[in-house]
């Protein structure tokens, strides 16, 4: 990173604390677009189960999750909170994970995300990321789950992926 990189970081304990509020900023922006009822943050201790969590910002302002599914990394979840947004935090977080899933030996980053929500489908398609027509088992199984879980009653959901 040069210096005017932002510093993302592998998530400490006391940024896994901070997680849960800034999820809870970054996810009441969808009411703007008409998506409400979204899966309330998931706990400290259960982002600390992830593969690996990278942090933006001293104190934590933003964060991705990271999987191991099919053998590639999945973002399972990046936000950034409203009050620091637009400052490039969220491309400095993905930059991090393709990074740290080229480290990992995966082939490729993948993600679930809104197809019509202008922050999600098109704004990974400004950065590489195209949508994936055939998952893999494991893809698919957390498809179906999130469609369970009723992430897509309120919008059209798509699975992306990009080459590391």
């Amino acid at each position: 990173m040069t210096a005017m990189d932002p510093d993302v970081r592998v998530a400490g304990p006391a940024d896994l604390e901070r997680l849960p509020a800034i999820e809870a900023a970054a996810d009441a922006l969808f009411a703007s677009v008409g998506i409400a009822g979204l899966p309330p943050p998931q706990t400290p201790q259960e982002r600390a189960a992830a593969w690996r969590v990278l942090v933006v910002g001293e104190p934590a302002v933003g964060f991705a999750v990271l999987e191991r599914v099919d053998g590639d990394v999945h973002l399972e979840q990046l936000s950034v909170h409203p009050s620091a947004g637009r400052r490039g935090l969220g491309t400095a977080l993905l930059d991090a994970a393709v990074r740290t899933a080229r480290e990992a030996g995966a082939a490729r980053v993948t993600l679930t995300t809104y197809a019509d929500v202008p922050w999600n489908a098109p704004w990974y398609a400004a950065r590489g990321f195209t949508e994936v027509a055939d998952p893999g088992p494991e893809l698919a199984a957390l498809v179906a789950h999130e469609a369970a879980a009723g992430l897509a009653v309120p919008g059209r959901r798509v699975v992306m992926g990009r080459a590391v």
